[in-house]
């Protein structure tokens, strides 16, 4: 595990402070957790566009055919 050092406004931790007391974690959790909710965000597009290269319109409606056929629900219909 790596340590960094990091200055932020003091009204910005003053706010990670009271949320993350408020979710029961520690200041350090908080941060941890936050950062790694945006390198997912980041990283979701390059991921889902790797997918779509590999993707196969054959492949698809294959996977569409098995499954069964039949009248939607009645709170389904448009």
């Amino acid at each position: 595990m790596s340590a960094i050092s990091l200055r932020i406004p003091n009204s910005l931790h003053h706010h990670i402070r009271d949320i993350a007391r408020k979710d029961g974690v520690s200041i350090n959790q908080f941060i941890s957790a936050a950062v790694s909710e945006k390198v997912s965000v980041l990283t979701a597009k390059e991921y889902f566009e790797l997918k779509a290269k590999r993707a196969s319109r054959s492949r698809f409606e294959k996977a569409l055919s098995r499954i069964p056929h039949r009248t939607p629900d009645h709170e389904d219909k448009l």
